[in-house]
């Protein structure tokens, strides 16, 4: 059935948008993209170039390749030229009221066969399927920054989504060079739901005065090889990014899981809200800006001391693990989808599931155990992590 798809609509041309563009024409579709105005179609035009000229720089495109990828690429600021695409994806900003405004068009102007994908990252799909008149044929798509570059899709299905749709969704992302993740339309997926309450958690602890951001950051990149501790990570996402997904699996879950840390929210709202404007908890205006000094207060003291019987890295890690975890004992994600979301979505050396079973479930419940013993978060390991350490296991995968 994919073999027969030609024609990829994308409506927003921004970094992500221009990107998907960029993905579906390289991978040999003709794509039409769409933004609100000339000026708006003109800035996703160099999105491209720049794009195009640093993958043959690399060697990754010859340049009969990026020419052959522009042939297959069509740019304009009027919605009605999507009239005959196969496959639209909506890569607009994350409010719903936007997002209204785009599937009501593309519902309208697409022919009734054609199958409707958002981008979102944080809004239900459901609500968004519900905007159309072809619920069966809405399914999420949910492309990781770069587009071009990262391998992850996450794949979205509602209750109304048709088999074949998600069926044909997941296909077109292999076609296409992703490696998908079939999920259910649940707040943050798999990959956010995942990523922002561990940096969250990061947060909090920070802002107890537990370390200093430079321990934090360090702690976790040397014990798990992450590329980037969860602080920095916070900058480079976006703050405000953060929050917005925190409330959102705060308005679906209502559990204290998702709260926002307050520090969080404060920093959002004095305009602090990273790398995009130059300070979060780092300084990013300048290059030589100061480590800051650590904390000297009696909690710091006993996690570099060992005195609450887990390091730093154990605090961050263990609910980060312990919430994948749960999400397999759910039902929700497969051990190996969600490794994959995180190893093709977040850059990670190794999914949360095998640093579970690198660390062993008894370490995890230990590190748990020592959150709550430090009055930092309760002791509620997942039911999943529970039924291992019953078992006498410390891994939730058999060994090889």
């Amino acid at each position: 059935m994919v073999q027969e798809f030609n024609r990829v609509g994308v409506v927003g041309l921004g970094t992500m948008g221009a990107g998907i563009v960029e993905v579906f024409a390289r991978a040999g579709f003709h794509v039409t993209g769409v933004e609100i105005d000339g000026d708006a179609v003109d800035r996703g035009r160099a999105h491209i170039e720049r794009s195009l000229e640093r993958a043959v720089a690399k060697g990754k495109l010859t340049e009969d390749e990026r020419g052959a990828v522009r042939d297959r690429i069509t740019l304009s600021a009027d919605r009605d030229d999507l009239g005959d695409a196969d496959f639209a994806v909506e890569a607009v900003p994350e409010r719903m009221d936007v997002k209204r405004d785009v599937f009501t068009d593309l519902d309208r102007i697409c022919p009734p066969g054609t199958i409707l994908a958002t981008n979102t990252s944080s809004l239900s799909v459901t609500e968004i399927a519900a905007l159309t008149g072809r619920p069966d044929k809405v399914v999420g798509l949910h492309f990781f920054n770069p587009a071009p570059v990262m391998r992850l899709v996450e794949v979205v299905g509602t209750v109304a989504t048709d088999a074949a749709t998600l069926a044909v969704a997941a296909e077109v992302a292999k076609r296409i060079g992703k490696t998908p993740v079939t999920v259910g339309d649940r707040a943050g997926f798999v990959a956010n739901a995942l990523l922002v309450p561990y940096i969250n958690d990061a947060v909090g602890l920070y802002e107890r005065r537990i370390a200093s951001r430079e321990e934090i950051d360090g702690a976790v990149t040397a014990a798990a090889g992450l590329p980037m501790g969860p602080l920095t990570l916070a900058d480079l996402v976006g703050l405000d990014v953060c929050l917005a997904v925190m409330d959102v699996l705060w308005d679906e879950f209502r559990e204290p899981r998702y709260a926002a840390a307050p520090l969080l929210r404060r920093m959002v709202a004095s305009g602090r809200l990273g790398r995009k404007t130059g300070r979060g908890f780092y300084d990013h205006t300048r290059e030589d800006a100061p480590a800051e000094e650590p904390p000297a207060g009696p909690l710091a003291a006993a996690v570099r001391g060992g005195v609450l019987g887990a390091d730093l890295a154990d605090l961050l890690l263990a609910r980060h693990i312990d919430d994948a975890v749960r999400m397999v004992g759910d039902g929700y994600a497969t051990a190996d989808d969600v490794d994959a979301a995180m190893r093709f979505g977040c850059g990670y050396p190794q999914g949360p599931i095998e640093l579970l079973d690198a660390r062993g479930a008894d370490a995890v419940a230990d590190a748990l155990g020592a959150l709550a013993n430090a009055h930092l978060a309760p002791y509620a390991p997942a039911p999943l992590l529970a039924l291992l350490l019953s078992e006498g296991r410390t891994t939730l995968r058999d060994p090889a």
